[in-house]
């Protein structure tokens, strides 16, 4: 019987020295990883929102009253868009007051706000066209969601003010 001999060495044992060692390595990788992480976190987003706390709060509460006033008001105001053959679009908006009668001496101010981008925010002043109801032509509106923000204002001030989420068909 012959005895084969192999050439292959003894794997090396393993030590609790090797086992800090791969700690350290592991746990050294996550702490700069999360380094990195925190670094552009904070150089990309500096986590101001507002300028003045005081300011904004003062700013909510003169909403809080205004949008009592509005209720107080129980105007009647409905919007429309719709898109005509020529590809144009049209903004409609009925406002009357409380008894249903048009309403007469205000002006009214649209803002289609793109969710995704602002860059595509348009804004139209509606003209009147007589009983309560007023138009905006509103040129290359694209298709898909918005937010319409409508303000009217009648003797110099805001009245009224709504915001509601619309999507646009081609």
């Amino acid at each position: 019987m012959t005895i084969a001999q192999s050439n292959m060495k003894d794997p090396k044992p393993i030590t609790g020295k090797t086992v800090l060692v791969w700690l350290l390595c592991f746990f050294g990788v996550i702490f700069t990883a999360n380094g990195v992480f925190i670094y552009f976190a904070l150089g990309s987003f500096p986590g101001v929102v507002v300028n003045s706390s005081y300011e904004a709060g003062q700013t909510y509460n003169r909403e809080i009253a205004a949008a009592k006033a509005q209720a107080d008001l129980k105007w009647q105001v409905s919007s429309e868009i719709a898109r005509e053959s020529s590809g144009a679009t049209k903004l409609m908006v009925t406002a009357a007051d409380a008894e249903g009668a048009p309403l007469y001496g205000i002006e009214i101010k649209a803002m289609l706000r793109h969710p995704a981008q602002e860059t595509a925010d348009m804004e139209a002043f509606l003209r009147a066209d007589g009983g309560g109801r007023y138009i905006a032509e509103l040129d290359s509106l694209p298709a898909g969601n918005w937010t319409l923000v409508l303000e009217i204002e009648q003797d110099g001030s805001r009245r009224f003010k709504s915001e509601n989420r619309i999507f646009l068909k081609e």
